[in-house]
């Protein structure tokens, strides 16, 4: 999904008072999470329930959990922040239609054929331990900072326009998660994610139908407006300058972009496989692909409403605001009185299914590729104790990073440290690419590239535009890791049966 371009700065504004109406509906909502990761734990027997859900989640659950993982609490403020400030162009991001045969036709068989928990068990499968390390360990770093984010930045936002207190929501969305994902394990991140979206996109939609009947015109009229004020496509840029975010540069940059989170990152692969077989998990997948056009075309709406709105009701918007509060601002002073609470909801339910996809798969990556690979006579249920201890551990230092920067204002510096670890979602894929597609790639070819990969998008960081860092990693690692294996010992041809596209 999209994210922020950059860190918001809030400055000191007058609360809302919330309400106990509204508080009383977000704590009921909470407390249902709660409920609903209890009523998972009943079916968590061992790591397979906890980390696959036993492989009986219906393909439409799946499919709702896949588009709740990547609808962020960042996203849920971004896009109507970014459409509210300048226009849709990164709407033009969304290749996710584009980019599904391709998960569907060639990853998917892969990770459903080789039975694995992991999508990291596929690299050590294809090429070596230290491959499958190297990318799961990567992947965890950066999962666990991006909890402290998710949790951090919709608390800050409403704060800044609420009698909220920034600390109380950290703890709230951060404890709560862990409970139901502790207890619940993968099924209870489905179930909640289901209910989650069903939330979020019904406030979303309230929301916008709310700012459109305020405004004493038609929708027609609205998007007149809108596109006299450049709020829409008037004003993209198609040059092929890689250095700016040009339509070119967004457009085919996303197809790499997004390469990672479905065909690479356990968060999501993890989907694929909790359903009975195959062609559920492609269905899944489909849905998810379906659901995430339309759903972000209503979050970037609602940014253009929420401009043609204070424009024509400027006295109604605090000065100093930043584009990130403006719809948490809206919601705090505009809906009514227990729908508001409701929208929060949405809010929390955005950071909330990001959060405890996070926590599940960064222990399923710890248990499968580190404890049970380097212990694999560990009995089962020593593992599930395992499982549930590394996700409240892992629960417990996103929410206390994120507290952390609450009070330092170490906000920078976590970007930063998420900036550097993200840069390598393109290395990783291309590590999966370059081991699918082709059968001369070795291990010692595989480490090289992703070396050289990792160095390469490290030094262009601030010569091109970050939706290209994934193509100059994708491109660098199979490049230099073919190159290197050409020169190497070849592998044995037999053990590469079943890991490869083609005989």
């Amino acid at each position: 999904m999209l994210f922020a371009s950059g860190v918001p700065a809030y400055t000191t504004l007058a609360s809302t008072d919330f309400g106990w109406l509204n508080y009383s509906v977000l704590i009921v909502y909470l407390l249902l999470m709660v409920g609903i990761g209890f009523w998972c734990s009943r079916h968590n027997r061992d790591t397979n329930d906890f980390f696959r859900g036993g492989q009986r989640i219906p393909w439409w659950a799946a499919g709702f959990s896949i588009f709740a993982t990547m609808l962020s609490s960042i996203t849920f403020m971004a896009i109507p922040a970014v459409a509210y400030g300048d226009d849709w162009y990164l709407f033009l991001a969304n290749s996710y239609i584009l980019i599904t045969p391709v998960v569907i036709f060639v990853f998917l068989p892969f990770y459903r054929r080789l039975n694995i928990t992991s999508a990291y068990e596929y690299l050590e499968k294809r090429f070596n331990l230290g491959a499958r390390m190297v990318a799961s360990g990567l992947f965890v770093l950066f999962q666990t900072g991006r909890i402290a984010i998710v949790l951090y930045l919709p608390a800050l936002a409403l704060s800044t326009v609420s009698s909220i207190d920034l600390t109380a929501s950290i703890l709230l969305m951060g404890v709560l998660c862990i409970i139901y994902t502790m207890m619940g394990g993968i099924e209870a991140v489905i179930w909640t994610d289901v209910v989650q979206t069903l939330v979020l996109l019904g406030g979303a939609l309230f929301s916008l139908y709310l700012i459109v009947s305020r405004l004493d015109m038609g929708g027609a009229e609205m998007v007149a407006i809108g596109r006299e004020s450049g709020k829409f496509f008037e004003n993209v840029d198609w040059s092929w300058d890689l250095m700016s975010g040009t339509a070119w540069t967004i457009l085919l940059g996303s197809l790499f972009h997004n390469m990672f989170s479905y065909t690479a990152s356990q968060d999501v692969v993890q989907r694929y496989i909790t359903t009975k077989d195959e062609k559920t998990a492609a269905r899944a997948i489909w849905l998810n692909a379906v659901l995430s056009m339309p759903a972000q075309a209503v979050f970037f709406a609602i940014g253009t409403a929420l401009f043609v709105f204070y424009k024509f009701n400027p006295g109604d918007l605090q000065s100093g605001l930043s584009n990130d509060a403006i719809f948490p601002y809206f919601i705090v002073n505009e809906v009514p009185a227990g729908v508001a609470g409701l929208i929060v909801a949405g809010l929390f339910a955005a950071a909330q299914s990001s959060a405890s996809s996070s926590m599940n798969s960064v222990a399923t990556a710890l248990v499968t590729d580190f404890h049970r690979r380097l212990k694999p006579r560990s009995s089962e249920d020593f593992n599930l104790l395992l499982a549930r201890i590394l996700t409240l551990i892992t629960g417990t230092a996103g929410v206390a990073l994120a507290l952390v920067v609450a009070a330092a204002n170490l906000r920078s510096a976590l970007e930063t440290y998420l900036n550097i670890i993200g840069l390598f979602g393109g290395t990783i894929s291309g590590l999966f690419i370059l081991g699918i597609v082709f059968r001369r790639a070795n291990g010692p070819g595989a480490i090289a590239g992703a070396l050289i990969s990792a160095v390469a998008v490290f030094l262009v960081r601030d010569y091109v535009h970050f939706y290209a860092y994934a193509f100059v990693g994708i491109f660098t690692t199979v490049t230099a890791g073919l190159l290197f294996s050409l020169v190497t010992e070849r592998q044995d041809r037999s053990r590469l049966e079943g890991l490869t596209l083609g005989k």
